[in-house]
């Protein structure tokens, strides 16, 4: 299936979740934010959270530094 990842097309296998991405691009669920189609996912439901082709997400990733 198709998604739109951060404004890009991108390939994900059918049935993926929101977790399964995020290990998929090596992103840490406690160190980012995801919406998915314009709502915000909370962390707790991230292998809950189903994509359909052609969802829209966007995650962004937090950097420490001081």
């Amino acid at each position: 299936m198709t998604i739109i990842l951060n404004g890009q097309e991108r390939m994900a296998p059918a049935g993926s979740s929101v977790l399964a991405l995020l290990e998929t691009l090596g992103l840490a669920p406690g160190r980012v934010a995801v919406e998915l189609n314009g709502v915000i996912v909370r962390r707790d439901t991230f292998a809950r959270a189903i994509l359909s082709d052609s969802d829209r997400i966007e995650v962004v990733h937090f950097v420490g530094g001081g």
